[in-house]
């Protein structure tokens, strides 16, 4: 035998222990987002994926919890509806994501009508703090299916949702819905009938507000390499880009001389065109990771009773009560105000860690935020420009372009994000970026205006009678 052979066949045979030696080996589980990731794509897959899921399930159940290590630890309960093969059909299955990172399957009892129940069980009433931040008291153990090992959690006491966690939520909730009750007051139904005053600037501007923005954002993330990288990002440009504009683009508006009447019959129609366009939009422009569907009609129902609903009830305030809602027009004013630079602050603060996270929130990131929201009043003002209408009202139809209900985008992220997958709250955090710097890039805008879109003689006697109204 050749020494040439003899090489060949120790090579073949060390391939072949090697081989075996590894078959069995137990595949190192998949950690935090991963592992999140993971079991959601395990939930959306097909026949076999599900059954992983059941033997997981089953796994729980045979596990020993003497001696398994007692934990205490923040974090959020998340649920997968796996498919059962008949048709509607569907079973619950619950995991926990710690404030950590750390993802564990969640043990779950027998006896499951006990979910339901409000007995002592720690499983009772589990539902009422899906997607919340919660305590958990629980005892942690392990498992091998399939050769992944799997962390698992069985409760020992009934989770309970922070209290500033609550009260953060219930704030958001009723700060948006007064800023659209102060923003029903200072309109009135001549601000919709603008479209007949001015038919090209308010056709012009509601296409700048929904097509020009997503656009934009879609170009900027696949640009930028976050559609890839990370979909959650582009996912939050999605998200502000198709929002409606805000009292910030009325006062922006009348600081940069412009079309102020203009400016606040776009923000009403724009809202309540809203009510379509935003979860439509965010489905069409949004799909970029294929295991998860928009939640469109949450996101409907979100906007329908946080925004299209106060805004009329603003409305009716200020047709029955006209002298009230005047005087009021300034307390709701600054309600709009504290709403956004609490959402902000708050969610910021809570979310310190991020700015840690260089890889995914650098230099590239904020730039893109900051071009986006620049480029989108600057993008819309050419083309208004182009299609002949007038500076005094390009500088309307710019601004509301360019600004956004970032408080909106926000609390839409918030309340979405869990049953999204948004593991690092990126679709938020990308909003309450926007929200800053768009008041930056509005300065830039405003201080452009008189060189690139200066007023006339009338358009500027126009505005002094605006400012004195």
């Amino acid at each position: 035998m050749s020494h040439r052979t003899q090489c060949l066949l120790m090579l073949a045979a060390a391939s072949f222990f090697m081989f075996v030696s590894t078959a069995g080996a137990e595949e190192a589980p998949p950690s935090g987002e991963a592992m999140y990731q993971h079991l959601v794509k395990l939930a959306s897959g097909d026949g076999r994926e599900a059954a992983l899921l059941a033997r997981l399930g089953a796994a729980s159940n045979t596990l020993s919890w003497e001696g398994a290590e007692a934990l205490t630890f923040d974090g959020h309960l998340r649920k997968l509806d796996i498919s059962e093969g008949k048709e509607g059909e569907k079973r619950p299955f619950y995991f926990v994501r710690a404030v950590s990172g750390e993802v564990s399957i969640l043990a779950m009892p027998e006896d499951m009508s006990v979910l339901d129940g409000k007995g002592d069980s720690p499983y009772a009433g589990l539902g009422k703090v899906l997607g919340k931040k919660t305590r958990f008291v629980a005892l942690a153990s392990s498992a091998t299916v399939d050769g992944v090992s799997y962390a698992f959690v069985k409760l020992e006491a009934k989770p309970e949702q922070l209290l500033l966690d609550r009260l953060f939520f219930i704030a958001i909730v009723v700060l948006l819905f007064l800023t659209m009750v102060g923003m029903g007051m200072t309109l009135t139904p001549r601000d919709f009938t603008q479209v007949f005053k001015t038919p090209l600037a308010m056709i012009v501007g509601p296409v700048c507000v929904f097509g020009v923005m997503p656009l934009l954002a879609t170009a900027m993330g696949r640009a930028f390499g976050f559609y890839e990288t990370f979909p959650f990002i582009y996912l939050g440009m999605i998200l502000i880009a198709v929002t409606p504009g805000g009292v910030t683009s009325n006062l922006m508006t009348y600081f940069g001389k412009g079309d102020v009447a203009l400016s606040v019959s776009l923000t009403a129609v724009c809202t309540v065109a809203a009510l379509f366009f935003t979860p439509v939009l965010l489905q069409v422009f949004g799909p970029n990771i294929p295991e998860f569907s928009i939640p469109v009609m949450e996101v409907f129902k979100t906007m329908l009773v946080l925004v299209v609903v106060p805004l009329f009830v603003g409305m009716l305030v200020r047709w029955r009560a006209e002298g009230f809602a005047r005087r009021a027009e300034k307390i709701f004013a600054l309600i709009g105000l504290f709403a956004l630079l609490f959402l902000i602050i708050v969610g910021i603060w809570s979310n310190l860690d991020k700015f840690a996270d260089t890889e995914r929130y650098g230099v590239k990131f904020y730039a893109m935020i900051f071009l986006l929201t620049l480029s989108g009043m600057l993008v819309s003002a050419v083309a208004s420009k182009v299609l002949r209408v007038r500076n005094y009202q390009v500088r309307a139809i710019s601004l509301e372009t360019g600004l956004r209900n970032a408080s909106l985008a926000m609390t839409i992220a918030l309340l979405l994000q869990d049953q999204m997958g948004d593991f690092y709250s990126s679709m938020f955090f990308t909003s309450g970026i926007f929200g800053l710097w768009m008041y930056a890039a509005g300065a830039v805008s405003i201080f452009l205006y008189p060189r690139l879109f200066p007023l006339t003689a009338d358009e500027l006697a126009a505005h002094q009678v605006a400012r004195k109204a």
